[in-house]
């Protein structure tokens, strides 16, 4: 059982911070996806919620990495990190017309080329899935980097 100021020195621990801000990241990331969809009432297309399938256990599982420390949880999230990255990237280069729309799981419902939402003329919800898994397996693996062995 660790005490007070072992757990106080843990939450200092760079790793520790890095943890904490990929599950920031992720926990943002999943509950800007439920604003979009049950606020705004836009309709996700079938990559989005596949991302989605990929990013909200990040937010739940993340946690138990934070307290105390440990590497073994971040190591199994990893592929879910990976996984949800490779979508996303594919969905911007569907958006950006660079991969066509019939290598796309996108047959029924909201086109996966479709842009909703675009702001400052180049930012869609694709590239905001990409940049946050993107970052949180930059933060994850700093992570490991940074924790003892």
């Amino acid at each position: 059982m660790q005490t007070y100021d072992e757990n106080r020195q843990a939450s200092a621990d760079p790793a520790w911070i890095f943890a904490f801000s990929a599950w920031l990241i992720a926990s943002t990331s999943a509950l800007g996806s439920l604003f979009f969809g049950e606020v705004m009432k836009l309709p996700p297309c079938s990559l989005c919620w596949y991302q989605r399938i990929f990013m909200f256990p990040l937010m739940l599982i993340l946690p138990f990495a934070l307290f105390p420390f440990d590497r073994n949880v971040i190591r199994s999230v990893m592929p879910l990190v990976g996984f949800g990255g490779v979508l996303a990237g594919l969905h911007v280069l569907i958006v950006a017309g660079i991969v066509p729309e019939r290598v796309a799981p996108c047959r029924q419902g909201v086109p996966c080329s479709e842009t909703v939402i675009e702001w400052f003329g180049f930012v869609t919800i694709p590239m905001l899935s990409f940049v946050a898994f993107v970052a949180i397996s930059v933060l994850l693996i700093l992570a490991l980097q940074r924790s003892a062995k």
